[in-house]
């Protein structure tokens, strides 16, 4: 009897050794996190807490059976499947090779879901937009799932990640065999730091020599994707010297005395939506346009209220 005893205590000591905290689990995917971060736009801090969660620091049956932190069940999947109970009895949640795959299939979950597609508008700093956004879009059905993200969140600063201010330790603690992400960047000195300037309560630069936007992101502290989204540019596009670049998001409206223009002969709409830091999806809107449109010149256009449409 006593010898069962003995092996029963040192096989929940065993369990409860294995169990990850969720320093521990910070501390094995935060470099993780910041990649995809990077990759998609998705804050590292919604990531990780939702991750902390969702898979109850990597201790799940989904995450230790499946590889599945976030709890994306199968829909239209069809890979192999891991079945557990959740709002249905015995539902599919996708079987993922790696955790790797389950984070990026995370971001991509939500970047490609257009329920979702309004967070992408927030900054990449706002993790209590985020946090409220996911509830909103009914990305899980606990009424105080928020809350849950942003307190998880402040309790372990997660929201240093996405500035940049905490750096991820590379694959330490990690026991899932994550440890080749070779995720080391370094937040450099932003050398356009002193030559910030300022249109419509926009921040922007104007560039020293042409360049590539993922140099230039670099060199600004900016995730590419954020310089193609706030300046209505191709991921491949060139930038050349002295283009006008903005570092936030453009306003839905131009600043006060700015209410029309008049197109001039070769200007595009995109020329003007630069010219004043208004978001070119609002400048197309204000003006009846079509997107991908060009209006004539001499054509008058609002910058700040809505053209009447003719009846």
């Amino acid at each position: 009897m006593r010898i069962i005893l003995v092996i029963f205590y040192t096989t929940l000591s065993l369990v409860s050794w294995s169990q990850m905290t969720q320093e521990e689990y910070i501390e094995a995917y935060a470099e993780m996190a910041v990649k995809e971060m990077k990759r998609s736009g998705v804050p590292a801090s919604i990531t990780l807490s939702q991750g902390i969660l969702e898979s109850g620091s990597g201790n799940s049956y989904l995450a230790t059976q499946g590889n599945n932190h976030f709890g994306i069940k199968c829909h239209a999947w069809d890979g192999e499947g891991i079945y557990a109970d959740d709002d249905a009895p015995n539902e599919c949640f996708i079987k993922y090779e790696s955790v790797a795959d389950s984070y990026k299939d995370h971001s991509e979950f939500l970047r490609n879901n257009s329920r979702y597609h309004f967070l992408f508008d927030l900054e990449i700093t706002d993790y209590k937009g985020w946090a409220n956004g996911l509830k909103k879009a009914g990305y899980a059905t606990s009424p105080t799932y928020a809350e849950k993200l942003i307190a998880l969140i402040e309790k372990h600063s997660l929201y240093d990640y996405d500035t940049g201010k905490a750096k991820p330790i590379n694959g330490r603690n990690n026991r899932n065999n994550n440890r080749n992400n070779n995720y080391n960047d370094s937040f450099e000195i932003n050398p356009y730091a002193d030559d910030i300037l300022e249109n419509n309560g926009v921040p922007y630069l104007v560039t020293k020599n042409s360049t590539t936007i993922k140099t230039l992101a670099e060199e600004v502290d900016l995730m590419p994707w954020q310089l193609t989204k706030y300046n209505d540019l191709n991921k491949d596009e060139p930038i050349s010297a002295s283009d006008t670049i903005y570092i936030k998001p453009k306003r839905n409206k131009a600043a006060k005395g700015n209410d029309y223009h008049i197109v001039q002969s070769g200007e595009t709409m995109r020329d003007i939506s630069q010219k004043y830091a208004v978001k070119l999806k609002k400048l197309y809107k204000k003006n009846n346009i079509e997107p991908g449109e060009e209006p004539m010149p001499g054509t008058k256009l609002n910058l700040r209220k809505r053209k009447k449409v003719d009846k």
